[in-house]
């Protein structure tokens, strides 16, 4: 594993990339405001690291990772903790491959939960078409589902086979989503015309 560049009390500037670097990245919030831990952990999750131990992860190299990274570096090391990127090569493919096993499986466990509760819903809203009352519930939980695959989809760094597959059920949910908006539209009688008066 060949070191690439490395930055350590300030944030990182961004170098050179290629398709095989990545990005190291070294936390410690010790001493910190309890609150810097927890959005330390919760950016970190949000993007999908994968931890080689305790504080210290692997992301991909991308410019939107990146950028992420170097803000998360300049708040621990402005607001009492320690922070580091270093930007590494991994030339050995079995490693690289292994690696990003552990990305696809992350995002892929994910996936199954967002398949399931798309096909419940799916399934839920088509036998209820008719049902006014869970209008408005059954558009709150197709939203949640749409907002949910979109952050699995962020960190979807080397596109697990399985993103296809939720992304069909998400496009099948909506559809039958619109046929039950279309059910639960009152439909109107038919107008009648106005009697017509008699000539005088």
């Amino acid at each position: 594993m060949e070191e690439h560049r490395s930055e350590t009390t300030e944030a990182p500037t961004e170098p050179p990339r290629g398709d095989d670097t990545w990005l190291l990245v070294a936390v410690s919030t010790a001493g910190a405001a309890g609150s810097l831990r927890v959005h330390v952990w919760r950016k970190l999750r949000g993007l999908g690291a994968v931890y080689l131990q305790q504080s210290v992860c692997l992301l991909p190299d991308r410019p939107q990772v990146f950028g992420a990274v170097r803000q998360l570096v300049a708040k621990v090391n402005t607001d009492g903790g320690s922070a580091r990127c270093l930007h590494m090569r991994i030339d050995d493919p079995v490693e690289r491959d292994g690696l990003i096993g552990e990305f696809r499986q992350a995002v892929t466990t994910e996936y199954g939960e967002a398949l399931e509760q798309l096909f419940t819903f799916r399934t839920e809203a088509a036998e209820g078409r008719a049902a006014f009352a869970e209008a408005e519930e059954s558009e709150a939980d197709l939203a949640r589902c749409e907002a949910q695959v979109a952050k699995i989809q962020a960190r979807d760094y080397f596109d697990a086979p399985i993103g296809a597959e939720v992304r069909a059920e998400l496009e099948r949910a909506r559809v039958v989503m619109r046929a039950c908006d279309t059910a639960r539209v009152p439909k109107q009688p038919p107008s009648k015309a106005p009697p017509r008066r008699p000539r005088g």
